[in-house]
């Protein structure tokens, strides 16, 4: 097995296949025992959050007679004996589905209850809050359709009516003589506590306890007497076994990495026992907010579909052809009678449909191997065909199976098969777009697979990794192992395993030390064949093919987020090049050089690092916005890694200062400064821009309009004049319009001159980072905000934890969709601005997620 580079302990042990999830903006929830662990892959052993699952109240669905508890349909019922709840699946959900724009993340306990929780962002807690509960909203839908059963009187003739009268006639009287006798015993225990104790406290608690059980008494006599056969049936469609969150649909295509407000939705596909699988279609937030809890989470269901005969085990979702203005959904449902299916969703339904419709997906087709169940179920595009599909099975006898679908011609080819385990599977992970598979096993091993040529072989995790820190100091001492995540970027793989507690010390080791998760580089994994002339660096403990797959794969990750439906996560690729440098800087140095000159300068050819940064400098115009998000977060978190961001962003407006610096950090940073203003320029363009258009097509300009509207128009006009020499001229020309309607824009906000939130004292606009107002002595510092250039309020404020910038106001989503520079001029890039609504919170100038500020001893996402 490969070493790990870090690890943390946990305090409870998992007991069910896939009990580790990465989310899309970083963070990793881990299922065990009662518990919901949520931490941070930079931090995994400090500030963790945390969900408490506490046992619920059973659903009132009806009571049965005491003859029938022996039934065949209510022996599972009847010999549950589970004590404390526990977790048995969780999922998080796509990016932007959180009241603060992250992620949600659904919970499924061994009740078969299933709850959202969010992160408690503006709560001060470690506890993650709870949002909704899906299981109460199936009841109330279940109960609203009679349970799909038929009608009593429609199905039964007067004699069988007139025996279930006389049966429950009969119930009802030995619940009332029950009833007498307890209230009897309740009398003589009452009498008998009088003369022992005279303690009038005791009565009173006595009698309300009492009165509290006759209320229990009389409330369940009020639910209805069925059969064991529908208590049974009724009790399998609320029994919950599986949860998983679907991919982002929406109306129009997509626009920036976050989904678009109104239009955009994620399913929530919950299997059961009965075999069914209920669908929840969960809207965006209408607004994003990291004041106020408030934000409502939306929910509707939108389908209830009899997908097996048996218990469905196992959910995966896949998009074809995402990129598309039409991509396909797929849905694969796997069960406990080893069946697996392949459902096609049909986005349109899915997204207008307003009540429960099982015509929104149809069958695509059902693979049945054996009668094995199916534990888990992975779905991927592969890189070679964005048209196919990868299906991975995990079984119960520890078999695996790899399934390559058509969807133009439903042509299901099975890939490979392998009895890969000696036990269950317990989790499969694709990475790096297919081309490779883990898996792992309650065994305790964990195995990669290559696909290639229609074979499915086994290769060997890379042993040799480069150290972020000194490792952890836990014991080998596992038994087995129960889920496996990939990272974003497919360079770190995450694993859950569990203690031997035979091998543990009792006194110290076996009290706190349940299970583990560890982490492990996959970055050297050989995924493909490599070239020969890829250059080879030697460093001491490292062998040179390992080398040349993490140069290759490196690359790979880098150019993935090129793509706009991709969040910008890139922790692992920063985390890697860390790694690097700190013993073969020279590595780290070629791979960013090589990185920019296929992406940016458009030449495979291995340039001079001086010769390449000038060049990139020079065409930063005709770069896109998502690239020059990407070249900062690599400039500031790894080139530039021993500056601090304050220390970048006060050399915004000049270059003073650097030439402590060496030549090439001196190169790099100038290149950081001016993408940065490239940036801004574009900001300034588009909001300026729109400013004109409101005003020249309306009578009136109002900032708080419900769409998108600009503001801070005098900060921005001066920051033009203050670099007139460095702006293209279109913008100087837009900064004079603004000019001529200074009059009618000053009842809509435009301040030309701020004030001291602090002292009410003047706040001279000087820089657009920082500002100091004219009060008495040195005056207060003041932060403005990265988009508008306003001085920030008192209250709280997004934050960059790239750039460590915080916003008051939200940059349009066309800022991060721009392909370069617009050559003739904005206003065709600023008809979508206005039109759209509440943007998403994402950095002008990193790209990456913004969240709230909180102290060290809170979890927080770490996007880089």
């Amino acid at each position: 097995m490969a070493s790990r580079f870090q690890a943390a302990t946990l305090l409870a042990a998992p007991s069910y296949p896939n009990a580790v999830a990465w989310s899309d903006d970083n963070l990793i929830a881990v299922a065990s025992d009662h518990l919901v662990t949520i931490l941070s892959p930079a931090m995994p052993s400090k500030s963790r959050g945390l969900i408490t699952i506490e046992t619920g109240e059973p659903f009132p669905i009806g009571v049965v007679d005491r003859n029938d508890l022996l039934s065949p349909n209510l022996l599972p019922n009847s010999l549950s004996r589970e004590v404390q709840s526990c977790v048995r699946s969780i999922s998080w959900s796509p990016l932007g589905l959180g009241p603060n724009s992250g992620c949600l993340l659904a919970v499924c306990t061994v009740e078969g209850r299933v709850k959202l929780y969010r992160q408690p962002f503006c709560d001060f807690s470690a506890e993650w809050i709870e949002v909704m509960d899906v299981s109460n909203r199936l009841y109330d839908y279940l109960e609203s359709i009679g349970f799909g059963e038929l009608e009593v009187g429609s199905s039964k003739d007067s004699g069988e009516q007139e025996t279930e009268k006389r049966t429950t006639d009969d119930a009802s009287n030995v619940v009332l003589r029950k009833e007498s006798k307890r209230r009897k015993a309740n009398v003589l225990e009452t009498d008998i506590g009088l003369l022992k104790e005279n303690s009038s406290k005791k009565i009173v608690d006595v009698s309300k306890s009492k009165a509290n059980s006759l209320k229990k008494i009389q409330e369940t006599c009020k639910l209805p007497l069925i059969s064991a056969d529908k208590y049974g049936a009724r009790s399998a469609m609320l029994s919950s076994l599986v949860v998983a969150w679907s991919p982002v649909l929406q109306v129009s295509p997509k626009i920036c990495s976050l989904p678009q407000n109104g239009s955009s939705i994620s399913l929530l596909a919950v299997g059961g026992k009965s075999g069914k699988v209920s669908l929840w279609r969960v809207s965006v937030p209408d607004r994003y907010s990291i004041e106020h809890s408030g934000v409502p989470t939306t929910a509707m269901i939108v389908g209830l579909l009899q997908a097996h005969a048996s218990w469905v085990t196992a959910i995966s979702w896949v998009m074809l052809d995402s990129r598309t203005s039409n991509p396909q959904v797929l849905l694969a449902t796997g069960s406990s009678d080893g069946s697996i299916k392949i459902w096609l969703a049909c986005k349109e339904q899915l997204l207008k449909s307003s009540e429960a419709n099982n015509a929104s997906f149809s069958l695509l087709k059902e693979v049945v191997t054996d009668s094995v169940p199916v534990s888990v179920i992975s779905l991927s595009v592969p890189a070679w065909s964005p048209n196919k599909m990868l299906l991975a099975v995990g079984k119960g006898s520890g078999s695996l199976e790899v399934w390559i679908c058509d969807t133009s011609n439903r042509k299901f080819d099975k890939f490979g098969s392998s009895d890969a385990h000696d036990n269950v599977v317990t989790g499969l992970a694709w990475a790096f777009q297919g081309r490779s598979l883990y898996s792992c096993s309650q065994d305790n091993l964990v195995r990669c697979w290559i696909l290639g040529d229609d074979v499915l072989s086994e290769v060997p995790i890379p042993s040799n990794t480069p150290r972020l820190r000194s490792p952890t100091g836990l014991p080998n001492a596992f038994v087995s192992c129960f889920g496996l995540a990939v990272s974003p970027g497919n360079l770190v793989l995450a694993m859950v395993r569990n203690f031997d507690t035979d091998l543990l010390d009792p006194m110290y080791q076996k009290r706190t030390q349940k299970a583990a998760i560890e982490f492990f580089w996959i970055g050297a994994q050989e995924v493909c064949a490599l070239s020969n002339d890829s250059s080879a660096f030697v460093i001491p403990g490292f062998p040179v093919k390992e080398l040349v797959s993490w140069d290759v794969n490196t690359l790979w990750s880098l150019k993935q987020y090129e793509c706009q439906e991709k969040p910008l996560v890139v922790w692992d690729v920063v985390a890697a090049l860390l790694a690097f440098k700190r013993s073969a800087a020279e590595y780290v140095e070629h791979i960013l050089v090589k990185w920019l000159s296929i992406s940016y300068v458009g030449s495979h050819v291995d340039l001079p690092t001086e010769k390449v940064l000038l060049h990139v400098s020079r065409i930063l115009s005709k770069i896109s916005s998502r690239q020059l998000h990407l070249l900062n977060i690599i400039c500031r978190r790894v080139v530039l890694t021993e500056l601090k961001a304050d220390q970048i962003n006060s050399k915004l407006e000049n270059f003073e200062g650097l030439d402590c610096l060496e030549e090439k950090l001196i190169m790099w940073t100038k290149l950081l400064l001016s993408s940065e203003r490239e940036l801004r320029e574009r900001l300034v363009g588009l909001s300026v821009s729109a400013c004109i258009s409101l005003v020249s097509h309306s009578a009136t300009f109002s900032s708080q309009s419900p769409n998108w509207s600009p503001v801070g128009l005098a900060q921005m006009e001066r920051w033009v004049s203050l670099n007139h020499n460095y702006v293209q001229d279109q913008l100087r020309v837009l900064a004079s319009e603004i000019r001529k309607h200074k009059k009618r824009l000053q009842s809509s906000g435009y301040v030309a001159t701020e004030q001291c939130c602090y002292c009410s004292a003047p706040v001279p606009f000087e820089s657009p980072e920082v500002a100091f107002c004219q009060g008495v002595g040195q005056g207060h510092k003041l932060i403005r905000c990265a988009v508008s250039m306003e001085i920030c309020p008192i209250t709280p404020t997004w934050f960059c934890t790239c750039c460590h910038r915080r916003i008051s106001r939200m940059a349009p989503e066309t800022l991060f969709a721009l392909p370069g520079y617009p050559s003739l001029d904005f206003e065709s890039s600023t008809e979508s601005c206005t039109s759209n609504v509440t943007p998403k919170p994402l950095c002008p100038f990193c790209g990456i997620l913004l969240q709230r500020l909180l102290p060290d001893f809170l979890l927080s996402a770490s996007p880089v």
